[in-house]
């Protein structure tokens, strides 16, 4: 995490052109949480984080940037959409879920990491299992001769088994058998939550037989992972370290927050809008949520919102809530050269998952310039004659022109096919021109 704020900017313009306000404002929010971890713990208590406010319309790279900085910085990271949540009373998604939600990916990013520290020992247990099965264990009173052939035959079979030569084979493993079905519903009511981890406890404590299986050894090596993960792990660590990483790392994306907003213009449609607002309210200010994995306290979880706010405006949230998101960042539209440079200069461009995908079939795809210049002025023109969805335009255009080709990618096997100008506008030309088919086709 310690990645000073240029450093931050810097990934991200590998990943997402343009947006420069939008970047510095959410790196410099991102050093100040690991500033903050630095201070004196009284005062790190004070430190309050600056949600953020992004505007923009939809595909200008919102969701990336936060999805990309929790990526990098290894943060326990959820996206949500504002418009699932409804007021309690309402048939809907109780906003505390999110927090939980946030919890839930923090066990799993913590418990990778621990997997990965003791990655060699659990690859011991496991090979260590399987062997036991392929070469049970001599009884004690076995002769001289038995315990050298045995030492023979038991290295034979692990170095046969760590170069995979043994994978196909089936042998019979015994894992311990699921005495429930573990339902991760993090909207569920945390009383009726608590109730089922209550109640799984005490099945999983009354049946502990274990159930065999014919399995093929690559296929053991995964079963068995998990049982000697569960037993060399330590959980009670795992659970400490995932709730101080969600409370004070954690970062919530509250997506399409304009649609709880009760404009003048959407007044009436429903109810619940601004008691949405005011549910989430105490969530966003610091409050503590039940987790089945303990308490959280939410007042130093980073909140990052956005919306296109094309019908409603940030002032039509309640006063309350907007006090609460200080950083506002407005994110600009893309216009050509933008989306030429999201196709030519970012890791891992379209472009690129286009020519690997038809790689697969031994097809050379290659695009000259000046059709990637006709994407990005198709794409262009189709957001302004139909509604504007950004970057996103680029897949419909792009599968549009290529369609054919992988679609006959089998009768092109060995060939190298050069997509260009001429061809990007006999495919594109008419549906372009035609406004009525332009919305139903791009």
């Amino acid at each position: 995490m310690d990645m000073t704020p240029k450093q931050i900017v810097a990934y991200l313009d590998d990943y997402i052109i343009g947006q420069a306000g939008a970047k510095k404002t959410i790196a410099l929010a991102l050093r100040n949480r690991y500033r903050r971890m630095k201070v004196e713990p009284k005062l790190q208590e004070e430190i309050m984080p600056k949600n953020i406010l992004m505007i923009g319309s939809t595909g200008v790279g919102k969701t990336e940037i936060a999805r990309r900085l929790a990526k990098m910085m290894g943060l326990p990271f959820v996206k949500v959409e504002a418009s699932k949540y409804t007021e309690v009373g309402f048939v809907g998604r109780d906003v505390e879920s999110m927090v939980r939600d946030l919890v839930y990916e923090s066990i799993n990013l913590v418990t990778k990491e621990f997997e990965d520290k003791i990655k060699d020992k659990i690859e011991d247990e496991v090979n260590k299992k399987i062997i036991e099965i392929l070469v049970p264990p001599l009884p004690a009173t076995a002769s001289e001769s038995a315990k050298e052939s045995f030492i023979k035959t038991y290295n034979v079979m692990e170095k046969k088994l760590l170069d995979g030569s043994l994978d196909d084979k089936k042998i019979e493993i015994e894992v311990p058998k699921k005495a429930h079905v573990e339902i991760l519903d993090s909207s569920m009511p945390f009383d009726m939550s608590s109730m089922q981890e209550s109640l799984n406890k005490m099945l999983g404590g009354m049946n502990k037989e274990k159930i065999k299986k014919d399995v093929t050894i690559k296929d053991a090596k995964i079963l068995l992972k998990g049982v000697a993960s569960d037993s060399l792990l330590d959980q009670e660590a795992i659970k400490i370290e995932a709730i101080k990483r969600a409370e004070n790392g954690g970062i919530i994306f509250l997506d399409e927050i304009d649609k709880i907003a009760s404009g003048k213009k959407n007044n009436g449609q429903d109810p619940s809008k601004e008691g949405v607002q005011r549910d989430l309210l105490p969530i966003v200010e610091g409050s503590n949520v039940q987790t089945k994995f303990g308490q959280i306290k939410t007042d130093h979880i980073l909140f990052i919102a956005a919306g296109a706010f094309h019908v409603s405006k940030p002032s039509d949230l309640i006063p309350e809530l907007q006090g609460r998101f200080p950083l506002r960042v407005e994110l600009e539209s893309l216009d050509e050269e933008a989306l030429y440079k999201i196709l030519t200069s970012t890791k891992n461009s379209l472009l690129r998952q286009y020519k690997a995908l038809l790689e697969v079939e031994d097809v050379d795809l290659e695009f000259d310039d000046e059709a990637i210049r006709a994407f990005a002025k198709y794409s262009v023109t189709a957001n302004e004659i139909t509604e504007d969805i950004g970057a996103r335009r680029l897949h419909t255009v792009i599968e549009k022109v290529i369609e054919d080709i992988s679609f006959n990618a089998d009768e092109k096997k060995g060939q190298k096919v050069i997509v260009t100008k001429e061809l990007v506008s006999e495919k594109l030309d008419e549906i372009v021109d035609n406004v009525d088919t332009a919305r139903y086709i791009l």
